[in-house]
């Protein structure tokens, strides 16, 4: 029993080591084959195809020639006058349009384009009418006033400073004729006293009237030095200052008045811009509106807004074009640039005239693509109006002689940029370097050679080449199973024995 168990054993283990002997005899062979070839010179494009190549008669190719390439820009604009006349709303705040006439039409020389609602205006007018004779009452009473501080100077010098002055010198001279007879009789009391004649008490009752003559003297001289001095220029600094004020309020008055009237004057002309005429004659259109709405924004019962352009009148001898290119080609698009300009009957011939700096606002109803505007001038036509859709074609750049291959026949991964060269029956991929283009044709800098046939659909040659790669893939996995197999039954049997 124990010699059947050996003979197994030794017959399994051989069984492995034949397994194991043929995977690295392939294993050797393939890679070895591999090297050869890769070294031999021949590269990808001799060994890739027994893996990587697909049978070229399954699909269309192209051949690789020298070619004149022209690399344009083509986009949708519109047609617009570069001389437009502006008609604006000139009423203050906002207003309502209550008839706007109809865009397209043929008007003349005082026609009438826009009516806009009057009551607002209407009430401002009563407003500041009644402000306004408000005003001229107060302005006249600031005229009284200031005529007669103009004469209260003059009133005060000459009337009453004059009056009490002279009341003052009157009092004075009494004042003095009192004392120096008051000093008399003192002196006579006196000598008489000593004399005999009169006694001690009637001296002294003169004494007292010298003392009260003198006080009496000294208060007129205090009352007319104060006057002179400091009541006369107090009153004289009022009266001026008074003055002054009335000026002032005068001319304030004046200010308001003025501004009243202007506020009425104003809304009196306002009431005249709400109807708007035309001063040329000429075609009205209505102003662009923002891409995102559906009707424009002039409306009858919309609400308009000082400065607004309410209709535009253009001048139709001078026409251009105006298109919105993409902020990737923005760069390479300059002013004098040539242009192409397809309308519906005809096709003209125009220049770019400016490129706008600032992109235009892009939002939802663009599909967030940011495009710059540019202009393009074209001669004028006599069927050429506003708002018509053009196709313009700028020519960024014309090629003679280049190699080119269709765009259809790229395909980009990480690694690059590549297409499939047809090899005898087979595709293989090959690393290209691209160059300008548009979008039919690319130039190939470097990678092609002009006779180079390259596939026309290189996403089905890769398809087709996952379906080769497939069977091989099985295979390896197959043998990969089988192997691992072999080798558990090979260690299972080797515990047995233990």
């Amino acid at each position: 029993m124990s010699g059947e168990h050996q003979t197994k054993a030794v017959n399994v283990s051989e069984k492995g080591l034949l397994s194991r002997q043929r995977f690295v005899f392939w294993f050797i062979l393939v890679g070895g084959t591999l090297s050869a070839l890769f070294l031999s010179g021949s590269g990808s494009e001799a060994w890739m195809p027994a893996f990587f190549g697909k049978t070229a008669p399954d699909h269309l190719s192209h051949l690789v020639e020298k070619r004149g390439l022209e690399v344009t820009i083509t986009e949708q604009g519109t047609v617009q006058s570069a001389e437009n006349t502006e008609i604006k709303c000139r009423v203050r705040g906002f207003s309502t349009v209550t008839y706007i006439i109809d865009a397209g039409t043929e008007v003349q020389e005082g026609d009438v384009l826009v009516r806009l609602d009057t009551k607002r205006v209407e009430d401002a007018i009563s407003k500041h009418t009644t402000e306004s004779h408000t005003a001229r009452a107060t302005l006249e009473e600031s005229i009284a006033n200031l005529n007669q501080r103009l004469l209260a100077e003059d009133a005060y010098l000459e009337g009453e400073y004059k009056t009490r002055l002279q009341t003052l010198e009157r009092q004075l001279k009494v004042a003095r004729t009192n004392l120096e007879t008051a000093e008399t009789h003192l002196a006579n009391s006196r000598s008489m006293f000593n004399r005999g004649f009169v006694t001690l008490l009637e001296v002294e009752s003169n004494e007292f009237t010298v003392t009260r003559a003198k006080l009496e003297l000294e208060v007129v001289e205090t009352d007319l030095r104060v006057l002179e001095k400091y009541t006369r220029n107090m009153r004289l600094e009022t009266i001026r200052g008074q003055l002054a004020a009335a000026r002032s309020k005068k001319e304030a008055d004046e200010s308001g008045l003025a501004m009243d009237e202007g506020r009425r004057d104003r809304a009196v002309r306002e009431l005249e811009y709400c109807v708007i005429k035309a001063t040329k004659a000429g075609l009205v259109i209505y102003p662009s509106s923002a891409a995102w709405k559906d009707t424009p924004d002039v409306t009858v019962g919309a609400g308009v807004r000082r400065d607004q352009t309410l209709l535009l009148m253009p001048d139709l001898s001078k026409m251009q074009v105006k298109v919105g290119i993409h902020e990737s080609m923005i760069a390479r698009v300059h002013v004098g640039m040539d242009a192409k300009v397809t309308l519906a009957n005809s096709v003209l011939e125009g220049k770019v005239s400016a490129v706008a700096s600032v992109a235009r606002p892009a939002g939802w109803w663009t599909g967030n693509v940011v495009k710059y505007d540019v202009i393009i001038d074209v001669p004028p036509m006599g069927d050429l109006k506003p708002g018509m859709t053009a196709e313009v074609d700028l020519l960024l750049a014309s090629y003679e002689d280049v190699v080119s291959i269709p765009v259809a026949s790229v395909t980009q991964s990480e690694e690059g940029c590549f297409c499939w060269v047809k090899r005898g029956d087979v595709f293989v991929r090959r690393p290209i370097m691209l160059g300008d283009g548009n979008d039919i044709f690319l130039v190939v800098e470097e990678g092609l050679e002009v006779g180079d046939e390259v596939a026309l659909s290189p996403q089905a040659v890769m398809a087709d080449m996952d379906d080769t790669l497939k069977p091989l893939e099985a295979d390896k996995s197959k043998r990969n199973v089988t192997g691992t197999v072999e080798a558990a039954d090979q260690g299972g049997e080797g515990v047995g024995n233990e």
